[in-house]
C-alpha cells in the first residue's frame, strides 16, 4: 500500500518535560504509523546541518544551541496525507497562535521552545527522515 510518510522530531524541551509518551499517543490516536523511531542527541555539527537553511537568520546561532542541549526523539510517521495532516496536528510554530488541542498548543513554552518539528513538504520529509535514518531502520 503507498502511503505518505513525514518526519518529526520532539525537540529538547518537550524531552526534558517528560512529554515524550503523552506527544506520541497522541500522533497515534492521529492515524500515524510510527515507521521508524529512536532517542539521540545532535551535535552542534548535525544541528547546524540540519538547520542549514536558516544559517543566514539572526536565530540560527541560538536554535542550534536549543537543539544540542539534550536528547531528541526522531521518527518517521506513516499515513494518507501525512506532510498536511501532520502539520495540522502539531499546530502553529508559536503556541500562542496555535489551535486547541494541537501539540504545540499543549505542550510548547514558546515560539522558540515548540516541542516538535514536522516536516513541512513531502521533499523536506525524504531529506530529513534520510538525514536521521538509514533504509534499514525503517519498518
Amino acid at each position: 500500500m503507498a502511503t505518505n510518510r513525514t518526519f518529526t522530531m520532539l525537540k529538547p524541551d518537550s524531552v526534558e518535560k517528560g512529554y515524550i509518551g503523552a506527544i506520541l499517543e497522541k500522533i497515534n490516536a492521529s492515524g500515524f504509523r510510527i515507521v521508524a523511531m529512536k532517542l539521540t542527541q545532535m551535535t552542534t555539527t548535525d544541528a547546524q546541518a540540519f538547520y542549514a537553511v536558516h544559517k543566514e537568520r539572526p536565530f540560527f546561532g541560538e536554535l542550534v544551541e536549543y537543539m544540542t542541549r539534550g536528547p531528541i526523539v526522531a521518527a518517521i510517521l506513516e499515513k494518507d496525507n501525512a506532510v498536511e495532516d501532520f502539520r495540522t496536528l502539531i499546530g502553529a510554530t508559536n503556541p500562542a497562535d496555535a489551535a486547541e488541542g494541537t501539540i504545540r498548543k499543549l505542550y510548547a513554552a514558546s515560539i522558540g521552545e515548540n516541542a516538535v518539528h514536522g516536516s513541512d513538504s513531502d521533499e523536506n520529509a525524504a531529506i530529513e527522515g534520510a538525514f536521521h535514518f538509514s533504509g534499514r531502520e525503517m519498518f
